[in-house]
């Protein structure tokens, strides 16, 4: 879909005291913005939630929307998956409604969100934490995975190199899905971007379950912003048995990692990073050989 960035005409104020600066201190120029749309997601008929995000994988998006609240874990539980009829005020189909069929024996939630859920919250319009805290149908404590440390450090210049959208805008998250290989290296499986941290990481996880890859065992998902709470959970809910993310953990995402035996690491960066759970993941380099 071609909705994914957008040009505005901006003005530009340079004060960095340069000559031509001095000259022209606002100057006239394009930028590009990475697109922010609602996205309504219905359960037949009812009305399930509306989520702001960029738009572009929306099947995924909903898809792991749903495993992210536990309604379903499994791709057969998945039926369909379709746009609804909407128009915006020229008559141009929006693609902005999403309705997912999901099958019979699936039980329903008993009502929707009570608000919408912003590109900044995944877990807004909960009725209370506990809520938030759903049993997961995987779990990844038993996860035999291992990760060499400069490996993990090297993950984040993996994910920067192949967001295409961040490169135009600036403006968007990214959550990288890595499987690593029997010989060590990193193997990037799925990529998504969004405006909202959480939508990337959904995407991600819809990808997933539509290919029928869920647990998520033996995989680390990197992503570019911080680790939050709900990011936690939805890796969680996955059996995604590393999550590493370029910025700081909450404090309740460390307790939720411990708690889910998921390994949590954070501040990564090409040659060092922080674990806040799940240390005994993580290969340590052999210390230096002292010199005689």
């Amino acid at each position: 879909m071609g909705r994914v960035t957008q040009r505005r005409k901006v003005h530009k104020y340079v004060l960095d005291g340069s000559p031509k600066a001095l000259e022209y201190p606002v100057r006239h120029r394009e930028d590009v913005l990475a697109v922010e749309e609602p996205l309504e997601i219905r359960l037949g008929s009812l009305s399930y939630s509306v989520t702001m995000r960029t738009p572009g994988d929306d099947f995924d998006l909903v898809a792991g929307f749903l495993v992210s609240e536990g309604v379903i874990w499994a791709p057969e539980q998945l039926v369909s998956l379709r746009f609804c009829a909407g128009e915006d005020e020229n008559g141009v189909q929006t693609f902005n409604v999403v309705e997912a069929q999901l099958r019979p024996d699936v039980p329903l939630p008993d009502t929707g969100r009570k608000v919408y859920t912003s590109s900044s919250c995944g877990i807004c319009g909960t009725d209370s934490i506990e809520a938030v805290q759903k049993s997961s149908h995987f779990s990844p404590r038993a996860d035999p995975l291992t990760v060499d440390a400069k490996v993990l450090a090297a993950l984040p210049g993996l994910l920067r190199k192949s967001q295409r959208v961040f490169e135009d805008t600036g403006g968007v998250h990214a959550a990288g899905l890595f499987r690593i290989g029997d010989d060590g290296d990193p193997q990037l499986l799925c990529l998504r971007e969004d405006v909202g941290r959480h939508n990337a990481v959904d995407k991600v996880v819809g990808w997933a379950l539509r290919e029928d890859l869920l647990p998520l065992t033996g995989t680390v998902l990197q992503v570019s912003g911080r680790a939050s709470f709900e990011l936690v959970q939805k890796a969680s809910l996955a059996g995604i048995p590393v999550l590493a993310a370029v910025s700081a953990p909450s404090s309740l995402a460390v307790e939720l990692a411990e708690a889910n035996g998921l390994t949590l690491a954070g501040f990564s960066r090409e040659t060092s990073f922080n674990v806040y759970a799940g240390d005994a993941r993580i290969l340590r380099p052999a210390p230096a050989v002292p010199i005689a």
